[in-house]
């Protein structure tokens, strides 16, 4: 189709058919530059700067949402920079109250230990007292026995009967020299 179209062209060039005019008549010419003139002066009168108008209107637009869009960023930004360092002083403040509560069993531990070493010390101190009074206890109870067998193994040895009294006290000074040879 291409190829049909510019066969008269060609034709018109090489000059075979004079009829065949690529250029309109000048009074055509003329009308369609004046008509051409009047549209663009319209239009650089009235459509363009509308236009512009409308441009600019949208590119302002624009900015002021880029604009709004990077202080919503920064203000975004800044809240994130307040929640890691909230989010920071929490974990400090959680370490600080693990460290308290582990420093607080520690001191605990330590009390309760040296409770039960007190305790323990008590124990041993009244079960020492206590075995002290009980050999005192059977000491009396041994010498006054043994007085007794004494007395009457005397009184069978010798056929008669000492005063107990005065055996006692023989018998107590024999205890007495035999504690001090041990």
């Amino acid at each position: 189709m291409r190829t049909l179209a510019t066969i008269p062209l060609v034709l018109a060039v090489e000059g075979r058919d004079p009829d065949l005019q690529l250029l309109p008549d000048f009074p055509e010419l003329l009308w369609g530059f004046v008509a051409f003139s009047l549209l663009m002066a319209f239009m650089f009168t009235f459509v363009f700067p509308r236009l512009n108008r409308t441009l600019d209107e949208r590119s302002a637009k624009i900015q002021g949402q880029i604009e709004e869009a990077e202080a919503v960023r920064g203000e975004a930004e800044q809240l994130r920079s307040q929640y890691e360092k909230q989010l920071a002083d929490a974990r400090n403040e959680a370490n600080r109250i693990i460290d308290d509560a582990r420093e607080q069993a520690e001191r605990l531990r330590q009390d309760a230990l040296a409770k039960a070493e007190e305790e323990a010390s008590l124990i041993t101190a009244r079960a020492r007292e206590e075995a002290e009074a009980d050999r005192g206890r059977i000491v009396q109870e041994l010498r006054g026995q043994v007085a007794a067998l004494s007395v009457e193994l005397a009184g069978r040895i010798v056929q008669r009967e000492l005063d107990e009294a005065q055996h006692r006290e023989l018998v107590d000074q024999y205890i007495n020299e035999l504690s001090g040879l041990n």
